[in-house]
């Protein structure tokens, strides 16, 4: 799965540096989509039918459909960060879970341009892997120690601006200024790992899909970390929104978000 990754991943590096504007094209207000997304995903997914041919598909940009009721399932982004991938603008990542049901067994993603491999297996622990021509090496990851005072929270800007506008000024005004600092990456993917590797501390959005969170849910728990939907749950699935932390923090957070949607009520 990580080759398959870093393969998807040369391909976007490739294409980046002939990229015109041109190619974009506007799925939604302010949610873009080119030829490079759409020929990642065909090669992600052709690699994987060899990989698991069973396995169905849930990918972002509907080049696979085949999803069964049950059974295995693969999870794909083949370009998360988009609107980052055409502005140049680090970071944007692939984007890899294998599910069973409701449950994530194996999540990958790989981050284009740092050349980082982010991973993890149910039961296993989440690594980092970064290679050369010469060799890869591999650390595990770790969640940080950061209590919420101190902490370095990512609230995302989902593309739903309308429905998610009056909560995000509500958690900007109630975060900022409480706790060590606020940041926006522009990957759901990679704020994720980010939160796994320790180099944030928690991280909340809603409003975004299945292939954005599937990989890194697993990637922060493997970890150390837990994930939860805006409401709390660990069954977060089947669902659009992900709180997650390095789990001292979690409450913390929950709580700012659950008293947000009461103000929104």
């Amino acid at each position: 799965m990580c080759e398959i990754a870093r393969r998807a991943g040369a391909y976007i590096k490739g294409e980046r540096q002939k990229f015109s504007l041109e190619s974009v094209e506007r799925k939604h207000a302010h949610d873009y989509v080119s030829y490079v997304d759409k020929g990642s995903e065909r090669l992600i997914v052709s690699a994987l039918r060899e990989l698991l041919p069973e396995a169905g598909f849930i990918t972002e940009e509907g080049t696979a459909k085949a999803e069964p009721a049950q059974g295995m399932c693969w999870v794909v982004d083949p370009l998360d960060g988009t609107t980052n991938f055409i502005h140049q603008y680090a970071p944007y990542a692939v984007s890899i879970a294998l599910l069973q049901g409701k449950e994530i067994l194996i999540g990958v993603v790989y981050e284009i341009c740092a050349n980082e491999c982010f991973y993890a297996w149910k039961g296993g622990e989440s690594y980092l892997s970064v290679s050369d021509k010469r060799k890869v090496i591999s650390e595990k990851l770790k969640v940080s120690s950061q209590q919420i005072q101190d902490a370095l929270i990512c609230l995302q800007l989902p593309y739903n601006s309308e429905a998610y506008k009056p909560v995000i000024k509500q958690l900007i005004d109630r975060l900022y200024g409480n706790v060590g600092s606020i940041r926006a990456c522009g990957s759901a993917a990679m704020a994720l790992c980010q939160v796994a590797a320790g180099r944030l501390d928690g991280y909340a959005e809603q409003y975004i899909g299945q292939w954005d969170y599937m990989a890194g849910s697993l990637i922060v728990t493997e970890a150390g970390g837990m994930v939860t939907d805006y409401d709390g749950s660990t069954d977060f699935t089947q669902g659009n929104s992900v709180v997650a932390t390095n789990g001292l923090i979690q409450q913390d957070l929950l709580k700012v978000i659950g008293e947000t949607k009461d103000k929104q009520i």
